[in-house]
């Protein structure tokens, strides 16, 4: 087996070949390698941390077969209503008093509509006037309507790939992995923070898992936030009862994000709940430098501030604090 050299400098041209060999270089050779990239691109003793509200919860018409707001799905999940303006800025302050310095804002939408539109602007720029850094996923996205969110001020925008392209069919019907990646393209082009990762533990394979992380990497511009989430099994969706990823198999994603993409921030997302601190621990090591704060991510559990606190003050990990005039020039314009 050849050795894949290490490097940090940013390429968009992996082979799967090289992915599956750092995949399969012996644990303690990978994580060494990945925190030596993370050390030379990123203070490694600090986190991001940010906020996730749903602003409009269930009803969609997508068949995501991992998601509990699918209409498609019995899982007792109440169908809301666009939160009021007032609402959303008031949970934004609160998670800013709790330290977060990104507030992601998330609408079960197949795609938004313009009226729709309207509503989540006014929301970005309300979180916007609280001195915080704002993240919207609404589903799938026109050119023009990407451009309006760049013209509010939106930071970034999330919008995953879910898994590789062959696993995908496996996974969603309603909408296709180019559909995702136009959606990403329109978000590029109107200059604005790309956010895109993907799920793990949905029945895939360790090569899907390298395809997945092929695919991010190999986007013309890397993302500036790739989100590895563990998948959160929901009753009801098709997916619940799936065997469930194994634990060195998700913190060696980690790591081959990281060294696939050193400028990224990779994020620790979905499935913290199911995780160990010494699990998420080796998550960090691995690279991982980004979690959402607080105790629901969308309509999913997650650990609360005290639990976060307590394990940040046990490894000796700081919270990120925010440079919007820094983060504004290096968005692409989206900040103006």
């Amino acid at each position: 087996m050849t050795t894949t050299p290490l490097v940090d400098e940013v390429r968009n041209d992996w082979s799967l070949d090289e992915i599956r060999e750092l995949f399969e270089l012996p644990f303690n050779d990978l994580l060494f390698r990945a925190q030596t990239v993370h050390r030379r691109n990123f203070d490694p003793n600090r986190v991001q941390v940010s906020t996730l509200l749903s602003i409009k919860t269930g009803a969609c018409a997508e068949d995501c077969a991992y998601c509990s707001q699918s209409a498609r799905y019995d899982t007792g999940l109440a169908r809301e209503r666009l939160l009021p303006l007032a609402e959303v800025t008031a949970a934004a302050d609160a998670a800013r008093a709790k330290g977060a310095t990104r507030f992601c804002m998330g609408a079960a939408w197949r795609n938004p509509t313009d009226r729709n539109l309207d509503r989540v602007i006014e929301m970005i720029q309300a979180v916007r006037g609280l001195g915080m850094e704002t993240c919207v996923t609404l589903g799938m996205l026109s050119e023009s309507q990407a451009r309006r969110l760049r013209d509010a001020g939106l930071d970034y925008y999330n919008h995953n790939l879910d898994t590789s392209p062959e696993f995908y069919g496996n996974v969603i019907t309603t909408r296709t992995f180019q559909d995702r990646l136009d959606t990403l393209r329109h978000v590029r082009e109107a200059g604005i923070n790309v956010c895109a990762g993907g799920i793990l533990g949905m029945g895939e394979s360790g090569k899907d898992r390298a395809r997945m992380l092929q695919e991010l990497a190999n986007l013309p511009r890397h993302p500036e936030s790739v989100p590895i989430n563990m998948l959160v099994q929901v009753e009801g969706t098709p997916l619940h009862g799936s065997e469930p990823i194994d634990t060195l198999a998700f913190v060696r994603s980690i790591a081959v994000a990281r060294i696939l993409m050193p400028r990224s921030y990779v994020r620790l997302s979905a499935g913290r709940t199911e995780m160990t601190d010494e699990t998420q621990a080796l998550c960090f090591f691995a690279g991982a430098n980004s979690i959402f704060y607080g105790d629901r991510l969308l309509t999913t559990g997650n650990p609360d501030v005290d639990q976060d606190q307590a394990l940040f003050a046990r490894l000796g990990i700081a919270r990120e604090a925010l440079d919007l005039e820094v983060d504004r020039q290096t968005c692409g314009g989206a900040g103006h």
